[in-house]
């Protein structure tokens, strides 16, 4: 027992000797404005209460880059903030009864053909957009058109100017039988073939169509049109 203690006053004597040199160190480095490695004191920044988001979110908190501003909008990419659409324009409207007339007339070539001619009377642009949608008489149906005839590009009119389209009547003689006609509706449409408007004319006397006749899409010279 005896023993024991003494190894542990020698013990703790020792411990006490040790931790009186490092105090001893440690004010000594003190007054010479030094720090032992390792016992630095370490600078607390002062706290500041985080800013509250509304939408639950912790904000950002690292700061912008010189001459940034702190809010910035990031435009879809391949686009700019602002920018148009790449060829986008303003979109011609469409001739119609209210702004153009149309009229239909006999011709001598080629055979059994109408010529149908539009006239933009109105004081800008229009377009005579796909073909012309056609009713004889009372009929359900529309006219057939005839899609070999489509043109390149859309026909646009300046005021004054004309369209025209070609109507074959008759098939091969002996096909079916004709039908007589006296009136014929013509229906203009848009770019996306939705009507626009009906207009009613008189047909040439003794006009006949049967189930192989078709009109032409619109064409910028009467050749075009009637060369079906």
């Amino acid at each position: 027992m005896r023993t024991n203690r003494i190894r542990t006053t020698a013990l703790t004597a020792t411990a006490l000797v040790a931790a009186l040199s490092l105090t001893a160190c440690g004010g000594d480095d003190q007054a010479m404005g030094t720090k032992s490695a390792g016992s630095a004191e370490t600078a607390t920044p002062a706290t500041t209460p985080a800013a509250t988001s509304t939408d639950g979110k912790a904000p950002t908190t690292e700061a912008p880059e010189a001459g940034t501003p702190e809010t910035q909008t990031v435009p879809t990419e391949g686009k700019r903030a602002g920018d148009k659409k790449p060829g986008a324009t303003a979109a011609i409207p469409a001739c119609t009864p209210k702004n153009s007339t149309v009229k239909v007339s006999k011709v001598s070539r080629p055979i059994n053909h109408l010529l149908l001619t539009v006239t933009n009377t109105g004081s800008t642009d229009c377009s005579a957009y796909y073909a012309p949608f056609l009713r004889f008489d009372d009929a359900q149906a529309v006219y057939p058109i005839l899609d070999d005839s489509k043109p390149q590009a859309v026909v646009t009119l300046a005021p004054g100017e004309e369209a025209y389209a070609g109507i074959a009547l008759l098939g091969e003689p002996g096909e079916d039988k004709p039908v007589r006609s006296d009136n014929l509706g013509v229906i203009m449409v848009e770019k996306n073939n939705k009507s626009k408007g009906e207009s009613t004319l008189k047909l040439p006397a003794k006009t006949y169509t049967d189930s192989r006749g078709f009109v032409t899409y619109w064409q910028s010279d009467v050749e075009d049109a009637l060369m079906y």
